[in-house]
Parts: C-alpha cells; sequence; structure tokens
C-alpha cells in the first residue's frame, strides 16, 4: 500500500500542466528576394559571429570598437538585467528545495488568571525560552514549481538575447556613425575647395566689372555661388560635429574630450560582405529572434503554471525544537517538542479567479507568439532591404565614378584651353567645381555602401567566417 503511494507520487512529480511546446510557425521563403546570385548557406549557429568590424581593415574602428565593449554604457546596464535575469532564475529555483529555518528567543509573559491557560502551579509572569528548527516544504505534484522555474530561465535566455542584439546593434551604429564621419571628412575637402575656388572666381569677376568687362549680375551671381558653397561646409562641418559627439558617447566619453582627426574616406576601405544566407538561417542566427522565441516558451510554462492553480497544493511542514522555562533544564528530555503536518489546500471557490488567470496567460502566449512572428518577418525585411540597397548602390557607384572621371577631364581640358588663352578663367572654375561636386557625391555614395554592409551585418544577425567566404572581399 505504502510503495503504491509512494509511486503515484512520484508519476505526479513528473506531471507537467504546460502545453507541449512548439516553435511557432512562419512565414519563409527558399531564398532572398534581393538575394541575387547570392548561394545557399548551411546555418553555422556555433560559429563565432565577430569581431566583424576588423574586415573594414580600419585600425581607428577597431580601437573605437574596443572602447566600446569596455565604456559603452547600454551595455553596462544591459549585462547588468542579464544578471538580474540570472537571479530570478535562482530565485524561483530555490522552490525545488525545502526551506529550513532555526530560531532561538526568550518571550517575558504575563497569563491572564481569566485565560484557559492560566495555571496556579506557576506564576502568572515568566520566561518562555524557546529553541528550535522549522522546515517547510513544497510538493510540486503539479508541476507549478517546475514551470516556473522554466518561464524564468526561458526569460533569462530572452535577456541574453537581448543583450546580444543590442550588442551588436551599439557596434553596428558605431561603425555606421564612423564611417559617415569620414565621408564628411571628404566632402569638407571637397566643398573647401569649392569655396577657394568661388573665391578665385569672385574676385576675378569683381576685377572684370570695376575694368568694364563684366556685368553688375555677373558679380552677383558669384557673389551667391561663394556664399551657397560657403554654406554648404559650414553644414557638412556641422554634421561632421554632431557625428563625432555620437561616437564619443558610443564608446562611453564626454563629447567635449573626444576628438578625430579628419580622415578623408577613400576606396583603401574594404567593404565586408556576409557570408551567403537564406532566410531560415535567421531563425538560428538572429539574437532579437532567438530572444523572442524564450518569450514564447516563457509564456507557455506561463500556462502551466495558472492551470496548476486549479488543483491541491501540497506541502510539508515540521518543526523540532526545546521549550522550557529556565535556561537550566532547556535541554532536558522533557523539554522537547515537535510536529509534523502534511496538508493539502484546494479552492472550491474563487469568484472565476483562476479562469481569469489561466485566460490571461492564455492571451500572453498568444501575444508573445504574434511578437515572434512579427520580429521573423522584419529581419526578413531588413535583409532585403540592404540586399536591395547594396545592389542599387552598386549601380549608383559605377555612374558617379563615370562621372568623376568625365567631370575630371573636362576640367584638364578647361586648364589647357585657359593656358592657350581660349578659355576664360570662370569656365576652368565651373568645371573644376563640377569635378568637385562628382567627387562629394561619390563618397557619400560609398559610404552609403559601406554602412549598407554593416546594416547587412547586423540583419544577419553577425558576421561569420567559413573557407569560402574567408577571403570574400
Amino acid at each position: 500500500m505504502r510503495a503504491g503511494f509512494v509511486f503515484c507520487l512520484v508519476l505526479l512529480a513528473g506531471c507537467s500542466l504546460a502545453p507541449r511546446y512548439q516553435r511557432p510557425e512562419t512565414p519563409t521563403a527558399a531564398t532572398f528576394k534581393e538575394g541575387g546570385d547570392w548561394q545557399v548557406a548551411l546555418p553555422a549557429d556555433t560559429a563565432p559571429r565577430g569581431p566583424w568590424w576588423e574586415r573594414f581593415n580600419d585600425p581607428t574602428l577597431n580601437a573605437l570598437q574596443l572602447s566600446a565593449t569596455n565604456a559603452n554604457q547600454n551595455l553596462k546596464a544591459a549585462f547588468a538585467r542579464l544578471q538580474a535575469a540570472h537571479a530570478q532564475t535562482r530565485i524561483a529555483g530555490a522552490a525545488y528545495l525545502p526551506t529550513i529555518k532555526v530560531a532561538d528567543g526568550v518571550t517575558r509573559k504575563e497569563v491572564s488568571k481569566r485565560s484557559p491557560a492560566y495555571s496556579s502551579a506557576r506564576p502568572d509572569t515568566y520566561n518562555d525560552l524557546v529553541a528550535g528548527g522549522y522546515f517547510s516544504y513544497e510538493l510540486d505534484l503539479f508541476g507549478r514549481v517546475r514551470n516556473t522555474v522554466a518561464g524564468a530561465r526561458a526569460s533569462e535566455q530572452a535577456t541574453m538575447g537581448d543583450v546580444a542584439y543590442l550588442e551588436l546593434s551599439v557596434r553596428a551604429l558605431l561603425t555606421e556613425t564612423y564611417f559617415s564621419l569620414r565621408a564628411l571628412d571628404a566632402v569638407i575637402q571637397s566643398w573647401d575647395q569649392t569655396v577657394a575656388n568661388d573665391t578665385r572666381a569672385l574676385a576675378l569677376t569683381q576685377h572684370l566689372y570695376q575694368a568694364g568687362a563684366a556685368m553688375l549680375s555677373d558679380v552677383d551671381q558669384a557673389t551667391t555661388v561663394l556664399s551657397v558653397a560657403q554654406a554648404q561646409a559650414a553644414d557638412a562641418r556641422l554634421q561632421r560635429a554632431q557625428s563625432e559627439h555620437a561616437i564619443a558617447v558610443l564608446v562611453g566619453q564626454t563629447p567635449s574630450n573626444f576628438h578625430l582627426d579628419p580622415s578623408p574616406l577613400t576606396g583603401g576601405i574594404a567593404r565586408a560582405m556576409p557570408i551567403n544566407a537564406i532566410p531560415s538561417t535567421l531563425l538560428q542566427r538572429r539574437p532579437d529572434i532567438a530572444a523572442a522565441e524564450r518569450r514564447v516558451v516563457a509564456a507557455n510554462a506561463g500556462i502551466g503554471v495558472a492551470r496548476a492553480a486549479y488543483f491541491p497544493v501540497l506541502s510539508i511542514s515540521a518543526s523540532l525544537g526545546r521549550e522550557s522555562l529556565e535556561r537550566s533544564n532547556l535541554f532536558a528530555s522533557p523539554s522537547r517538542f515537535w510536529s509534523v503536518q502534511p496538508q493539502g489546500v484546494l479552492t472550491l471557490f474563487d469568484g472565476g479567479l483562476h479562469r481569469a488567470q489561466s485566460a490571461a496567460a492564455r492571451a500572453a502566449f498568444d501575444e508573445q507568439v504574434a511578437q515572434y512572428r512579427s520580429t521573423v518577418l522584419s529581419a526578413v525585411q531588413d535583409v532585403e532591404d540592404n540586399l536591395a540597397a547594396l545592389r542599387e548602390l552598386d549601380l549608383e557607384s559605377d555612374s558617379i565614378q563615370a562621372a568623376v572621371i568625365a567631370t575630371a577631364r573636362a576640367a584638364t581640358k578647361a586648364n589647357l584651353r585657359l593656358q592657350a588663352g581660349a578659355s576664360s578663367y570662370l569656365e576652368v572654375v565651373a568645371t573644376d567645381n563640377a569635378a568637385l561636386a562628382a567627387q562629394v557625391a561619390l563618397a557619400t555614395i560609398e559610404a552609403r555602401r559601406l554602412n549598407a554592409s554593416v546594416l547587412l551585418i547586423r540583419a544577419l544577425g553577425g558576421d561569420w567566417m567559413n573557407p569560402e567566404s574567408a577571403n570574400r572581399p
């Protein structure tokens, strides 16, 4: 009989009222629409994802990323949240073990003569000395504790994914801002040269006007062109200053004490392309998708916790100790006391509380499933957007490079005609400014191409290397 009872308890101890978990289905495609001739790659969820920024071969960027690792405050706050989530898992897991307490105290009492506890055999006022231990344990027969722990563990893993995705986003933002700043260095250099050319053109136009060889409208036009160039140069400097301030905050420094020397963006910075991928690999690579899926697991465990409330809570409590009026005989055999109390509590009526809690748990699960699917769809969109951006920016880069070559050739010919007396200085200035404008456009597009690579790496959940991609430019 006792053996059968114990066997039943063991079976119940393995009981869980949470639904059997299955990863929610999401709409996926076999390939990326904007992927072009990209080839299918096998998932590599255990492969390292970085340091992907080193593939750009920029020592300054590498140093900034190291500073962000050690000093970015958002990353420090996220790591603290992860530690708190780990502690919550340990708190939930503590319910697996019994609670044992010891107590030692003295109580000074005076008993009313009208109290049922009054006895003429002892004084009205006395000391009550107690020294003992107390034990309590909940039998997790219906999985309440087990599902609580499972939910806490899944929430911790979700927080771990949040931290990983935040780190990926911070590093991507730092890299993106850095390339934008370097592009602005090139833009400022071009605008400064344009301002110098326009200043000389204005001086020449004023000289011709004073000599009667030009009209006042020509002076006004030259003044307008110079003023616009000066405004553009000033605006580029403003954008560079703000980008530098943003980088300072990302690496945990005050903008007042942070400075990056100008270094115009050139073709020497490699454009890092991540490994070929397919949509299904996002389910294993992206930390935010993993975090969203772990929150579905936590919500599923929450359903089990809510269902367990319909069943009795079985617990065992016990106490053992000594109690006496005098310290001298506190540890004598007659002073001993003990008790054992198995207890089962079943709620018969709660006004629909448990039903409402179960409905809330189910709704929370449905919400997390929808959030998970939304995260997957957004991730695929991120990849598609940046694949399209890389393709179109490649075409734009080819076009603007042709324009740079053409305007440079025109500027050279204008200078040759000027030397031969067949052209005016104003024509030379115009062709030089056109060449500089093409260089500004090229620097801007190159920065956008680099940043599209960065955003694609982030969209794919980080870069990772294999023999086929190790030598990819």
